[in-house]
């Protein structure tokens, strides 16, 4: 057990019940932080999570999910003042704990708590890009700034996303990858060179883009399609003859891994938005080769080691993905870059914030005096 903060109330604002960054590291923050004996209570909007439930970590859901257009996708956040209270109500009895909050100003749930400031705030942003809600939110963002005991970015353009919106000018640190689960993962069999992508169906993640390319690249292969999202049955349409593609809708981690074990390729086409590359980074930990569009938050992550090609361009992208297939990167590349992937674990990341914790409490308590 640590010596230190010994509770953490960890807050998202999106339903664990969708797919998506956010959610993936607060389940991920909340297994390790309880793996190391700290109390962690989780709190969101939608319905409890089973994984956490299963692993007995306290999750509290309270909220209507409501679909929010923001950055080219649609966040499942909750508009519920009462989810606002129950969360500022969890914090307010966290004797001796420290509140976590992952993108504190999106809508609803981090408000109430922020607005009290009974406990020292951690607040992490992830989203890269800005946009007509930053702008029209400033004044409020700025004053719900005031109560942030200490302020972390997922990368660069995150970072420089809330400085221009708040002024906040965050410190730098990354989001974290289960290395060790991915790489214990039994790789899934294959009957053909095969290659997933992993993502929401929507237009930023760039199924559509990858879908297209595939129909440049005339080779026996397989394509494994996780995730689901609005665009699903549109591009099922539309790519429904190509029998090399295999629709799997939303899987579990555990599936996931095993079959970013199993492909020889992961494709990861995203056309912006994305400010941190946590999927090409999981695919590099299971040590499967990445080609991934060349935008600022996979350039960062995956630092030389994946092919990357323009965003929205089928015709580069079919290049990239024939060329990954008749070159094939040695054993020595995946494993460099499964070297380099695991310099962003989980394990590490949480080291670093349960100092960043520490840190906040002292700056809460000098202010309290």
């Amino acid at each position: 057990m640590t010596e230190g903060v010994q509770r953490v109330q960890l807050v998202s604002p999106y339903a664990l019940s969708v797919p998506g960054g956010v959610q993936a590291q607060v389940r991920a923050m909340a297994r390790e932080l309880d793996s190391r004996g700290v109390s962690v209570t989780v709190c969101s909007p939608g319905a409890p999570d089973e994984v956490l439930g299963a692993l007995g970590i306290a999750h509290v859901a309270v909220g209507a999910v409501l679909r929010v257009p923001a950055n080219g996708s649609r966040a499942p956040v909750t508009l519920s003042p009462h989810a606002s209270r129950t969360f500022a109500s969890i914090a307010a009895a966290l004797d001796g704990g420290v509140v976590h909050v992952h993108e504190p100003f999106a809508p609803v749930a981090a408000y109430g708590l922020l607005r009290a400031h009974r406990r020292p705030i951690v607040a992490t942003f992830h989203r890269g890009g800005g946009g007509p809600a930053y702008l029209a939110g400033k004044p409020v963002f700025r004053l719900l700034a005031r109560s942030l005991d200490d302020a972390v970015a997922v990368s660069d353009y995150a970072a420089a996303t809330i400085a221009a919106a708040t002024g906040i000018h965050p410190d730098v640190l990354f989001n974290g990858i289960d290395v060790e689960l991915i790489a214990s993962a039994a790789p899934h069999p294959t009957s053909a060179p095969t290659i997933v992508f992993v993502g929401r169906h929507e237009e930023r993640k760039g199924l559509g883009v990858l879908l297209d390319a595939l129909r440049r690249v005339e080779l026996p292969i397989e394509c494994w399609v996780l995730g689901q999202g609005p665009q699903t049955e549109s591009l099922r349409r539309r790519f429904g003859s190509d029998g090399r593609l295999a629709w799997f809708g939303a899987v579990t981690d555990a599936e996931k891994f095993a079959r970013l074990r199993g492909a020889d390729v992961l494709c990861v086409p995203s056309l912006g938005g994305e400010s941190f590359g946590l999927v090409p980074l999981e695919g590099m930990a299971a040590r499967t080769a990445v080609v991934a569009t060349d935008i600022d938050g996979y350039r960062e992550a995956t630092a030389g080691y994946a092919r990357l090609v323009a965003p929205n361009d089928p015709a580069a992208l079919a290049v990239a993905l024939r060329e990954a297939f008749e070159r094939p990167a040695t054993k020595a590349t995946l494993d460099a870059a499964a070297a380099h992937a695991a310099g962003w674990s989980m394990a590490s990341l949480v080291e670093r914030y349960l100092v960043r914790y520490e840190r906040a409490a002292e700056r809460f308590a000098s202010t309290r005096a």
